[in-house]
Parts: C-alpha cells; structure tokens; sequence
C-alpha cells in the first residue's frame, strides 16, 4: 500500500508571530534575536530574506545588509503558544505525528494510506487553511513517500505553498538536487563527495554501492545510497530530546600544524552551532574530542556561568581547550566539538542589551527601532520590544527608547496596526504586561 509522509513546516515561525502580534510591521523586514553585535539573529522574515538576512547569521551582518529591518527581542513563550496551537490542529488529523522543534513536525495520516495524490494535495489544503485561520501564520506542507521527500518538498514549497511528489515523480525530483540536499550531507561529506565528481544526488544514485561504503564507511555509505534512490522507511514517531549537538570531521591526512587545528576546531564548533540554534536551545558545556595518528581518543570540556547560544562564545571556549587536550605536534586525525547541558533559553550574551543606542525614533517610523540607553535607578528600564500596558491605551510594545522618554505603539493580533505615542519613562500609567496578551 502507498505510504504518505507529510512535514508540516511553519513560514519564518519567530519573525511570523511577531508581525502576527504587532500589526505594524506586517510586511515589512523584521529581524528576531540579540540586538548587538554579538547577538545572532533567530529568526528573519521573508522581506528580511531579500536584503541578505537569515537566521543563525550574526544580527550586526544581518543589520548591515537590511538596515530597514525592524529588530526585536524574541518571546519564547508566544513562540510555544501558538506552536502548540499548531500542534494541536495536526494531531486532529493525523494520529501518526511526530514534532521535530517548535515550528515542524512529520506526520503519517491513517487516512491517507494508498490514496491517490490529489487526495493528499487536498489534505494538505485543508491542513494549511486551518492552521492559516485559526492561528494566522502560515505553513507550508511538503509530502511525499518517506520523511527525507517530505521534507524536501517543504522547503521547496516555501513560503506559503504545499508540493505533494507523485510516485513516478520522486526520482527524477531527488535526483536533480544537489546533494547537499540530502539529509546526513554536511559540508564535510559533500566534500569528500564533491572531490569524486558528485554534485548531485543523481550522481550518487549513479555510484556502486561499494565506492559509496569505501569513502564514506558501512553505515553512512549505506544509508545515503538507500536515500539517494528514494528508499526511505523511517518510522514517524515522536523522539527524545538530544541531550547534546555536536560536529566532528576526520582528516584525509593527520594534522600537525597548531594553527590548522585551530581553524578546524572553529570550523567544527560553528557546525555544532548551527545544530545547537536550529533546535533554539543554549548550551552550558563545551567539549572538544581529539583523536591522534594512534587512535587514542581525548576529550575535554569547560562548562560556562550560563547557557549561551553565541558562537564567539562557545568558538573561544572550543579552540582555549586545544591546549589543555593537545601536546604541540602531536599527529592528530579526528576533531569533534559537541554542546552540552542544553536548556530552552539562556541567560547571555544572545539576547542581551548590547550596546545601547540613545536616538529615539520619530512616532510614525517603524523600519528599525532604538535601544534605550541605561536608565536612572528610579526610571523604568525598557528595552525596544518590551510589552507593556498602560491604563488608557491598553497593550502595547516599546518602538524606542531614549533621553527619559519611550515610545510605545498600541497593538495586539487583533487590534490592527496601532498609534505610537510617547510618554515619560517614569509615567506612572506604564507597567510591563504578559507577552502573551499580545495574542489577544
């Protein structure tokens, strides 16, 4: 019987919720994460996708090449709200699911085995209406015969949009893609891949499964070649939080050079990171395995004040510990960089106010926002992004900051776009409000 896989996927999730909850900046290029140079940028909106602008990039980049963008603070827990919503309207039609992070998830409908594709097309309109009404962000719906075509056709299909890939069709789509594409093909096994004259994943299909196996060994080599030629049989089910993320490459020919080593430990810590942001979590332990020309394997780990997520940091502490797990020269063939201790958010330095640009912006420009400056002990000290409620306006959030007065423009989901007005920092009308009455 036809299997039908299906990866809902949710379209610039951060950036979505919050011009879902602040209806000024519907539209406009907004920016998710820590707002100084050493932040990293969460999550970017579509209309930030187009100047350059992605997530896990440093938000100082990301700032340089959309100086329009509007850059907030994230709210984890909006976030979870309306992922659980979300989550919610899946489960009532599939009893198979499994959530990926906050804002995917797979799921195998019962009622969809052996159907035809245009009744999976329609399943997947439903799906993505529902979501769109009830929740209003978008999704995009990718399905297929396995989790791995699922995927690809969401991201395909992105933003707003749904591919469902017929039978006779998966191969011809898979193998036009680069093999990057592919899950379990990091920059350094497209490496090795690439220096063999494979660029796609037709091109692996191509290759016995015996070359495969020797430059990539038993269990990768088999894998890939399985999925390169559409055998996919991973189960849908809901799986245990990692307790770690990591990266590690093997060298083609042992390295010696301290400087070299450097460069890779770096190389194999901003991998790790890109793990550690696609699950939005910190991390507190840094550990940095080492293996030598004689197969003896050391690792050895420093764990922070907090959990961190900014890749200065977790890089620092990576390439410092190089001296405590490496003699100079020694022959080493094999590094590996893995966070631990993960938590769902962190106490520095992402999202911390760093530093503090005192210009308020005029009442009725939104295309950025300023950070207030540091405040008098007896002034409130709010932070562009901040919500707050103030006794005759309502809910609202902080557009800038500065010079003992703060603008705040008046707004939730369902007010539409709001007035911005400004007040003494010290108005006694002004109190920080719940970030979820923002959904109101």
């Amino acid at each position: 019987m036809r299997r039908w896989v299906l990866h809902v996927d949710m379209d610039a999730f951060f950036a979505s919720v919050e011009q879902l909850t602040r209806p000024t900046v519907r539209r406009r290029p907004v920016l998710v994460g820590g707002l100084g140079p050493r932040g990293t940028v969460a999550g970017a909106s579509y209309e930030a996708r187009e100047f350059g602008a992605r997530s896990a990039m440093p938000m100082s980049e990301a700032r340089r090449r959309c100086p329009v963008a509007v850059v907030l603070p994230p709210r984890f827990r909006v976030y979870q709200a309306l992922s659980s919503r979300v989550l919610d309207l899946v489960r009532d039609v599939s009893d198979v699911i499994a959530q990926v992070s906050i804002d995917e998830a797979f799921l195998e409908p019962g009622e969809l085995a052996g159907a035809e594709t245009e009744a999976v097309a329609e399943f997947a309109a439903r799906l993505r209406a529902s979501i769109r009404d009830e929740v209003g962000v978008t999704a995009s719906v990718g399905a297929g015969s396995g989790k791995q075509l699922a995927k690809i056709a969401s991201g395909l299909a992105k933003p707003d949009g749904a591919l469902v890939v017929p039978p006779d069709e998966e191969r011809s789509l898979l193998w036009s893609l680069e093999v990057r594409a592919m899950w379990g093909v990091g920059p350094v096994t497209e490496s090795k891949l690439h220096r063999i004259g494979v660029q796609t994943v037709g091109d692996l299909a191509g290759l016995h499964l015996g070359d495969v196996v020797s430059l990539l060994g038993q269990a990768h080599g088999t894998e890939l070649h399985r999925l390169a030629h559409g055998i996919d049989d991973h189960p849908v089910v809901e799986r245990a939080e990692s307790k770690q993320v990591s990266a590690e490459t093997t060298f083609d020919v042992d390295v010696r050079d301290t400087d070299v080593l450097a460069a890779e430990v770096a190389s194999m810590a901003e991998g790790a990171h890109r793990r550690l942001v696609a699950s939005h979590r910190a991390a507190k332990t840094v550990t940095l395995k080492v293996r030598d020309s004689d197969f003896t394997t050391l690792s050895r780990s420093e764990t922070l004040p907090s959990a961190s997520s900014d890749l200065t940091t977790l890089s620092t502490v990576a390439r410092r510990l190089i001296g405590v797990a490496v003699v100079p020269g020694t022959p080493i063939r094999l590094v590996g960089v893995s966070y631990s201790g993960l938590a769902s958010s962190e106490q520095e330095p992402l999202f911390v106010d760093e530093p503090r640009n005192n210009e308020l912006q005029p009442e009725t420009d939104v295309t950025s926002v300023s950070v207030p400056e540091p405040a008098p002990a007896d002034e409130a000290p709010w932070r562009a992004g901040d919500d707050l409620r103030h006794e005759d306006f309502g809910h609202g959030w902080v557009q800038g900051a500065g010079h003992g007065r703060v603008t705040v423009r008046f707004e939730t989901a369902a007010t539409g776009p709001g007035r911005a007005r400004t007040f003494s920092v010290a108005d006694p009308l002004l109190t920080r409000a719940d970030p979820m009455d923002s959904l109101a």
